[in-house]
């Protein structure tokens, strides 16, 4: 007899942990078809290191198929579910379109940008969702600290170090600390900028504080250290306006830059709103157990999915990986249960608490509700990374250590071009190869 085959789309955290889960509880009962446009799974939080030199790309990137030896994996981009069919559409790297059916879907396509309608921002400004933005502002920020040393124009360098980030959320602020440090290293190696002016950071937010979802002690603590590193952090303002030499601010001033980093926030990826299925904050509704109302053979999990919160009645959980993880692992029980393997479980979760790296020996951290800072924090923040992560982790161990001990390596790479992450891009979508 043929097996039934359960489809997950998306290797976020949600996505690979529901097939990392099904390949134990559900290998032999069925056949597990993983959809992803890349074949690793990307560990977000540490991009802002990437970005700036302290670990190489690989690091951050697990390998789909050789940390998920029983799921079936296939590369491509899911852009449509027919579920009176039950089948997937997607669009292979050679931009070639085929079909999978299903028996059991699981939903974790994960998020995007969020954009929003300031003029200039889709053509000036690049987000930082991905391993290309992350590799495209290395190369961006290195180029910028070495062009302003070769310009004799003062206003040009200037801009040229000056960079604005927009979003004063997790990503946000770890890019401004991690990215303060950064420049501040690369332009005391170039002996043109030795005795300029350290370069310039804004983190800008509508919000009245940094890290506004989080605890007060750890917006306060991101706070002093962000102001003790030089970076200008302005509360209750964003961007009215970017053009190609700088930005204009809702506070009237303008700031003369090259450099827009768009970190926002993030939004529920369009395959969710095709589906023409109920929505909550532009998020798929599913029930205590992940299961979309009518349709039991589906589930959703992660920042696709409005999970709600019976922890806080009434609320829906927010897009955190924490969340996704854990919902990943939910998922895949109640897939495992509706083929005789276990029971359904409802998703109940509790806080263990965050962690903020802000790069050097600063962080800000939270473990069961425990306020910490300073190099304790750090400790605890690399501890749960190395936790976190499903794998790679010797070799970010060790990258660590080098970057104790060795100064950064201030090169361009090249691999990644302006035009190919642009902000506009609405999901991520594969390049189409050429033959």
């Amino acid at each position: 007899m043929t097996r039934p085959r359960i489809v997950i789309v998306g290797a976020g955290f949600a996505g690979y942990q529901t097939a990392r889960t099904l390949s134990r509880l559900a290998r032999g009962a069925a056949e597990i078809v993983l959809i992803n446009s890349n074949d690793y799974f990307l560990y977000v939080p540490l991009l802002p290191e990437v970005a700036t030199g302290i670990l190489e790309p690989r690091r951050v990137s697990v390998s789909l198929t050789g940390t998920l030896p029983h799921v079936r994996f296939i590369l491509g981009t899911a852009d449509h579910v027919d579920l009176d069919g039950r089948r997937v559409e997607l669009t292979d790297p050679e931009g070639r379109r085929r079909e999978i059916t299903y028996d059991r879907l699981v939903l974790a396509a994960g998020s995007v940008n969020k954009l929003l309608p300031v003029p200039g921002v889709t053509r000036h400004a690049h987000g930082f969702r991905g391993m290309p933005e992350a590799l495209y502002l290395r190369d961006h920020i290195t180029r910028q600290i070495e062009l302003a040393g070769a310009s004799d124009d003062p206003e040009e360098r200037a801009a040229r170090c000056t960079f604005v980030v927009v979003g004063a959320g997790y990503t946000g602020t770890e890019v401004a600390a991690h990215g303060k440090l950064f420049t501040d290293e690369l332009a005391e190696q170039n002996v043109a900028l030795r005795h300029e002016p350290r370069p310039r950071w804004l983190l800008l937010d509508v919000a009245p504080r940094v890290l506004p979802e989080l605890a007060e002690h750890m917006s306060a603590t991101a706070y002093r250290v962000l102001c003790g590193r030089g970076v200008e952090v302005a509360t209750g303002t964003s961007v009215s306006e970017a053009v190609g030499d700088g930005v204009h601010l809702t506070d009237g001033r303008f700031v003369p830059s090259r450099s827009l980093i768009w970190c926002v926030g993030v939004r529920p990826d369009p395959l969710v709103g095709d589906l023409g299925l109920p929505t909550e904050k532009g998020r798929l509704i599913v029930d205590e157990y992940l299961a979309v109302p009518g349709h039991p053979e589906v589930l959703a999990c992660g920042d696709a999915a409005a999970v709600p919160d019976l922890t806080k009645p009434g609320q829906i959980t927010p897009m955190t990986a924490q969340h996704a993880s854990r919902q990943g692992k939910t998922a895949a029980r109640n897939v495992a249960a509706s083929f005789g393997r276990g029971e359904r479980r409802p998703y109940i979760h509790r806080d263990l608490g965050f962690v903020v790296d802000l790069g050097g020996f600063q962080a800000a951290a939270d473990p069961l509700r425990v306020p910490l800072s300073g190099p304790v924090a750090k400790a605890v923040t690399r501890g749960y990374h190395l936790m976190a992560m499903p794998g790679n982790r010797v070799r970010v161990g060790a990258d660590w250590l080098l970057d104790a001990i060795q100064p950064r390596q201030a090169v361009q790479l090249g691999l990644v071009r302006s035009d190919a992450v642009p902000l506009e891009n609405t999901a991520p979508e594969m390049p189409v190869l050429r033959r």
